[in-house]
C-alpha cells in the first residue's frame, strides 16, 4: 500500500519501491482497499530488499517493526523508521471480510497521512 500511495501522490517527483523481509505475495485485501481510493496496485509484486540491491536509493523508510528490526544496514543512506501496524497480523482470526477490510482501510489511511507529509524527510 505504501508503494502505491507514494508513487500516486508524488506525481513523478520521486520513485518509490517497496520490499519486505520476505516475499508474501500481493495481498488481495490491500488490492481491494487501494482500489477503493482509485489506486491500482495489481502491477506491484512482492519483493525483498535483495531484489532491489541494484537500485540506488537516497532514502529508506521502514514502516513496520519487523522490517525495522530485520532490515539490513544501508551504508550512506538516510533511514527513517515510521511504524505502522501489520494488517495481516491485526486481521488474523477475523472471519468477516468487512472486518478485515476495515483493518486494511485503517492502515491504508494512516500510510496516506504519512506519505502526504513525507517531504519533511526528503
Amino acid at each position: 500500500m505504501a508503494e502505491g500511495w507514494a508513487n500516486a501522490l508524488s506525481e513523478g517527483e520521486f520513485v518509490f519501491y517497496s520490499a519486505g523481509t520476505q516475499k508474501d505475495g500481493l495481498n488481495p485485501f490491500a488490492v481491494r482497499v487501494m482500489k477503493e481510493v482509485g489506486i491500482d496496485i495489481t502491477h506491484q509484486y512482492s519483493k525483498t530488499i535483495e531484489d532491489l540491491k541494484n537500485i540506488t536509493m537516497d532514502h529508506v523508510f521502514t514502516i513496520c517493526s519487523d522490517a525495522h528490526e530485520k532490515c539490513p544496514f544501508f551504508p550512506s543512506k538516510k533511514v527513517t523508521h515510521v511504524g505502522f501496524e501489520d494488517p495481516p497480523k491485526l486481521a488474523r482470526g477475523m472471519k468477516s471480510d468487512e472486518d478485515i477490510l476495515n483493518v486494511y482501510r485503517k492502515i491504508r489511511d494512516e500510510i496516506k497521512t504519512f506519505i502526504v507529509s513525507i517531504h519533511q524527510y526528503l
